[in-house]
Formats: structure tokens, sequence, C-alpha cells
């Protein structure tokens, strides 16, 4: 059997190393000029994926020449502490960026705490001022994933203008944001989600297609239209003869022949979530400038 041409794969892997060489070539630019961009990692009890998580950003963050401060709080720290280190953390001039890995102890009120963070500081893009910047189409931090998704489409497909996205999934992580970037990208877009009727139809209309719905292999061939361009952001556990494997919500295999590119998983979004983390500790530096030399001009003014 001859191999699948290479052409179809959308190399998340490939394109996160690009990514993190701007990152890289950008932070050395900005030492040249006395700046040290840093972000702080916030880790609230010991729970195991998500010591991963943090353990592979700290190391992309190394990598591309960003300062990492990590914060590891046990599993009993109270909502007070908490706040009061990402209070701490927003008035630090020298920290650019602030995640508080999720998710957090039961007792801790997860939409308080994102809420908590400064807006220019979120690089999450989570903070409710960031969502609406969004939606109106301002310059604001936006969440990660969505981000690296659309620079996937846009190397894969180059000028989306006019072309019809689907998103599947409503999540405010990642199907909301997906759907506003497309929007600001000229896209024809329309959200599917689990309340929507016949969304095989409603999916074959797709020129892109963006799976975030967390179940696996959920979208057969019969759901593409021929020449789609398919990102997969499902990261799903199976069990597949007996070994676990890791999925995306599309079926990969029986997709692969009628698409013009889709992602694998893993190697598809995956790595571009951390990259785009890092590009947006630079914008939020950006950010913080472009706001502190506003305030300066102001103070300068005359009444």
């Amino acid at each position: 059997m001859s191999a699948l041409p290479s052409v179809k794969l959308i190399d998340g892997k490939a394109t996160a190393a690009r990514v993190l060489a701007e990152v890289r070539a950008q932070v050395q630019e900005l030492r040249q000029g006395g700046v040290q961009p840093s972000l702080a990692v916030v880790l609230v009890g010991a729970d195991a994926a998500s010591q991963v998580y943090v353990r592979n950003k700290v190391l992309r963050a190394e990598e591309v020449g960003i300062r990492s401060l990590e914060h590891r709080l046990p599993a009993d720290t109270t909502q007070a502490h908490l706040l009061t280190l990402i209070d701490r953390l927003n008035r630090d001039p020298e920290v650019n960026g602030i995640l508080v890995q999720l998710p957090l102890p039961a007792h801790i009120d997860e939409h308080f705490v994102l809420q908590a963070i400064s807006p220019l500081k979120d690089v999450d893009g989570f903070h409710s001022e960031n969502v609406g910047g969004l939606a109106q189409g301002r310059d604001v931090l936006t969440p990660c994933t969505p981000n690296g998704c659309m620079r996937l489409l846009r190397d894969a497909c180059g000028e989306l203008r006019g072309k019809h996205a689907v998103v599947v999934g409503r999540s405010n992580i990642v199907g909301k944001p997906m759907a506003a970037l497309l929007l600001q990208a000229d896209c024809t877009v329309t959200v599917v989600h689990s309340r929507s009727r016949d969304l095989p139809a409603l999916c074959r209309q797709a020129d892109i297609l963006v799976a975030a719905v967390g179940k696996p292999r959920l979208i057969g061939a019969d759901w593409l239209k021929p020449g789609a361009v398919v990102i997969d952001v499902g990261i799903n556990r199976v069990d597949d003869g007996g070994h676990s494997r890791l999925v995306g919500d599309v079926d990969f295999a029986a997709a692969l022949p009628q698409v013009a590119g889709i992602t694998p998983v893993p190697g598809g979004v995956g790595p571009m979530t951390i990259a785009y983390l890092m590009k947006n500790t630079l914008l939020a530096l950006d950010l913080q400038q472009q706001a502190a030399h506003q305030e300066r001009t102001a103070c300068l003014s005359p009444c």
C-alpha cells in the first residue's frame, strides 16, 4: 500500500517549533534592550496531569528565554491565600504573565480566581474583560488553543476570508473564542453543539471544521465535505485492543482520504497551545508597556 500523502497532515509539532523560534528571537531582542519577560505559573494541589502540564510550560519558557516563576501551593490552600498571591503578582512589575493551572481544588471558586488576575497579565485569556474584548475585536489576550488553531489554519489554507467554518462545541475555552477569531478572519461561522439538529448535515457544509467536544471519533468521514480542512482539538484516551491510546474527536483514519488537511492527535493542536502561551506572555508585556506609556502621557498632559 502506498504511503498517505504527507501534505494532508497539518503538523502541529513543526509549526509550534517555528512559533517558539519566533518567540525566542523576540525575547533575545527584548533582553538586548534590558527587558526580561517573565511568566508566573501557579499550581494548587498535586494533580498528576496538572503537574505534567506545568512542567511542560516551564520547560518551554526556559527554552525561549522567558523567566518562569513557579508557585506550588498545597491542596488545602485557602482561596484567600491564593487571591493574596495573585494580588502580589498583579502588582509586581517584573511579572508579565500569570497562569493559574486548572482545575483548582473544589473548595476554591475557579471563576472568582480567574477574575482576580489582571486582564493585562491574563495569558490564558479567560478574564471577562479579555473575553469581551475578543468579541468586540479589540487587541486583547485571547485563549492559547484557539490562537494556535488559527495559526495552523492560516499556514494550511492561506487566505481564510469567505470560507465557511463550522465549530463543533461551544466551550468558553475553545468553541466560543474560536468562533470569534474565525469571524475576525472574515469567515462565515456556524457553531454546532449537543442541541443542534442534524449535526452531520451542518458539518458537511464546512470548508473548515474545528472539532472541540471531547467525544472520541464522533465525527466520521460522512460528516465531512470532500476537500475540507479539519482541526481536531479533542484529546481522548481510549482502550484500543487492550492498549491505551489518544484519539481526537474526528475519526482520523476514515477522514484522511477525503480531506485537504487534518491535524493528527497527538501532535496537532496540543503543541500549539503551549507555543501560544509563550506568545501571549510577550503580548502581555507589550500591552503593559502600552498602558504604562499611556499613563505617563496622561500625567504629562495639561489638565
